[in-house]
């Protein structure tokens, strides 16, 4: 079920930022825009489809957290709960077609996966066989969905659902856990899942292949990957060799390559788009990070905050357009999309 909010036009900023360069960072100039909130006091965007939709999370007027639809026609609508009595939800991804993935609390107090339309509302997606809670973290534009649920021993493992099929268990790199974070429209699926040493490591996962191992960075012990386009370009995170944690762009020619910083210690690659354009959160300071893009021509570019001191980049088109979080000047922390 869905509850349809007022327009928040009254809450919309936007901003023009010159972007901030680091060392020896490129300029370019975006607009950021606050999305506002669903009556509450905080909100944050996690995807956004070529069609310029966005989903994430916002605080109610009576404190819950629901996950939302916006739009620039018809601004920010609340997705509702699992049926009566459900009281949480968060919403992910979102693809081509519409279709919202995302988290939510059902009356029971239990977590599931949940698949949203336009025409059939919010559906439990249920989870693996005896397993309690589960989640679901993208979608591609055949309506494949991937996520992370609990299964029978109580561990976490990767799995993958399609309509026809339900929810299928991925397994894990030998470990006991693992989650899958992004799937392209290829069918090709990525994530973390731990080791059979322990270690957390990204993975690959095909059909034909299974679940394959990325390593990390030279020297570092500590990898996830968070997205993967659909040339199979996978982006994500990487300790180094320092113990530093750094965004990494891999590709199955060149293997992981380190994307840098923005003159901090630490970077957070998140999403990547078919243009290779690479969008994520870096340190600026030891206390603040800001959302950032890069591309192969330019490095990585600072996108700037609404104002306050930090800001984080989640999810990005093939339009080259960004959403995620930011905070304000009076430090609420606000849904945001950055445009050219």
């Amino acid at each position: 079920m869905r509850r349809t909010m007022r327009k928040l036009g009254t809450l919309i900023i936007v901003v023009t930022v010159l972007l901030a360069t680091q060392t020896a960072h490129s300029q370019a100039t975006m607009s950021i825009t606050d999305l506002g909130t669903l009556g509450g006091v905080s909100s944050g965007a996690d995807g956004i489809n070529n069609r310029g939709q966005v989903v994430g999370t916002s605080r109610t007027a009576s404190g819950e957290n629901h996950a939302f639809l916006w739009t620039k026609r018809g601004g920010m609508v609340d997705l509702g709960t699992l049926g009566a009595g459900g009281w949480g939800s968060s919403a992910y991804a979102i693809n081509n077609r519409g279709q919202v993935v995302g988290h939510t609390t059902t009356a029971s107090g239990e977590g599931h996966a949940f698949l949203w339309t336009k025409e059939g509302g919010m559906v439990d997606l249920g989870t693996l066989v005896g397993g309690w809670r589960s989640s679901a973290l993208d979608i591609n534009d055949r309506g494949q969905v991937v996520g992370n649920s609990y299964t029978a021993s109580g561990e976490r493992h990767a799995f993958l659902w399609t309509e026809k099929g339900g929810m299928v268990d991925l397994g894990t790199l030998g470990g006991g856990n693992s989650s899958a974070l992004d799937i392209n429209d290829r069918g090709q699926v990525v994530g973390r899942s731990t080791t059979a040493s322990g270690e957390g490591h990204a993975f690959l996962w095909t059909k034909e292949g299974g679940m394959v191992d990325l390593g990390t960075l030279v020297g570092g012990w500590r990898s996830y990957a968070a997205g993967v386009n659909n040339r199979g370009q996978v982006v994500g995170y990487s300790r180094t060799a320092s113990g530093e944690g750094h965004a990494f762009l891999w590709t199955e020619k060149g293997g992981m390559v380190d994307l840098g910083t923005l003159g901090g210690g630490n970077s957070y690659a998140r999403d990547i788009n078919d243009r290779g354009q690479v969008v994520g959160y870096a340190a600026t300071s030891p206390y603040n990070y800001h959302a950032f893009i890069w591309t192969e021509k330019g490095g990585m570019v600072d996108l700037g905050t609404l104002g306050g001191s930090d800001s984080r980049a989640d999810a990005i088109n093939n339009r080259g357009q960004v959403v995620g979080y930011s905070t304000t000047a009076s430090d609420e922390g606000r849904a945001c999309l950055w445009t050219k």
